[in-house]
């Protein structure tokens, strides 16, 4: 790790930790204020990856996923009640998916930005961020609240999440948590696209320094 790679560092792991804190908060129905922030790391991910190559980004991965099984250690501590129960704020399904889903979705997301990297500036952020995104969504929310995996943690109960409702509100009818995850999906496309901008500056401005 170089000094260059410490700002890098930082705002992953502040990625990272804001959203673990956010994800708290509703945001409607379908989403928490944690899914308009995590996006950002694969904002990280590819500038660390365009400026400084995909040794530098996966140094930034891992101090994110370090910081994640942190705040994943701290919150299972964390005990909230509701309803006449008392249960821990991160249970061990949201753990396993959260880490297993983000190393990787950011490491799919460096192997596809490395292999489009010499083709048009966008090419490469926007297809990584889009299938890295994909592949966080499907395996976090799969792992954390599909019922056909409840042997994970038996004494979890998530069959809340397996409710039939139409597609978040007006959709076909599918599992509660197929909503969740789609939303957060369309969220997570979203921003992708809106992440050219800043990513084309930030490229920008850090080039001119290396050189």
């Amino acid at each position: 790790m170089t000094r260059t790679h410490i700002p890098g560092i930082l705002a992953m792991a502040a990625v990272v930790l804001a959203s673990n804190v956010l994800v708290q908060f509703l945001f409607g129905q379908w989403l928490t204020w944690g899914a308009f922030t995590y996006p950002a790391a694969f904002l990280v991910t590819d500038v660390m990856n365009r400026v400084y190559g995909a040794a530098a980004a996966r140094k930034v991965v891992l101090a994110g996923f370090i910081t994640g099984v942190i705040c994943s250690l701290i919150g299972t501590r964390i005990m909230l009640q509701g309803d006449g129960f008392t249960y821990p704020a991160v249970t061990l399904r949201i753990a396993l998916g959260s880490g297993l889903a983000f190393l990787t979705a950011q490491m799919l997301d460096i192997a596809v930005f490395a292999a489009l990297r010499e083709g048009k500036w966008w090419r490469a952020p926007l297809a990584s961020t889009l299938i890295g995104s994909s592949a966080d969504t499907a395996i976090f929310f799969t792992v954390a609240f599909s019922v056909s995996l409840r042997g994970l943690e038996p004494a979890n109960d998530v069959s809340w999440a397996g409710d039939m409702l139409p597609l978040i509100g007006q959709g076909p009818v599918v599992p509660y948590w197929v909503s969740l995850a789609f939303a957060d999906w369309l969220v997570k496309l979203t921003l992708a696209l809106a992440a050219l901008v800043p990513f084309r500056i930030i490229v920008r401005k850090l080039t001119k320094k290396t050189t």
